[in-house]
């Protein structure tokens, strides 16, 4: 049984994962789009069009999520997911374009192995290629690749985590 976001209907998700470097990217698509929120927390925040998710903002759904090792470099991958949904014809219509909304936030796994290599376009296009409706994978792929954790008090005393995702039908079918 799958109990993954990939088991609510119309999402796909897939990953990038890059097991030499310890980084990676994910992403959520919803190609009829969704509605969306955000709480936006710790000591270094990095995100792209993640405001558009509070209330009260003319564009009202997302299409996809990425998350994204690679510190600020890391916000790179969502260009490639736009391009993919735009290609795809999923988008906010804006005249006579498409524009995909695509919201993504990052995380600190620079330093793990190496400062050098993070998640950029062609990673967010390799993970929106990867995506299915099949069961997520989780623990150390995609984002999850060089998360770490309790970086407090410096990386040497960080801990490995990853990444992971739930679903829950409620009675009644919801």
């Amino acid at each position: 049984v799958n109990s993954t976001i990939t088991a609510v209907q119309g999402l796909e998700a897939g990953h990038y994962t890059d097991r030499v470097h310890a980084t990676g990217c994910t992403v959520i698509i919803c190609r009829q789009g969704a509605v969306g929120g955000v709480d936006v927390r710790g000591g270094s925040p990095g995100t792209r069009e993640t405001d558009l998710l509070r209330p009260a903002h003319r564009v009202d759904q997302v299409h996809a999520i990425v998350l994204s090792g690679g510190s600020a470099f890391g916000l790179d991958a969502a260009s490639g997911v736009v391009r993919y949904l735009e290609g795809q014809g999923v988008g906010f219509p804006a005249g006579p374009a498409i524009v995909p909304i695509v919201s993504s936030a990052i995380l600190f796994d620079l330093g793990l192995i190496t400062h050098e290599v993070r998640p950029g376009p062609e990673e967010g296009l390799a993970a929106c290629e990867a995506a299915s409706t099949g069961p997520l994978d989780e623990g150390s792929v995609g984002a999850g690749t060089g998360a770490t954790v309790a970086k407090a008090r410096g990386i040497n005393a960080a801990v490995k985590c990853g990444i992971g995702s739930a679903s829950l039908r409620l009675p009644g079918g919801a």
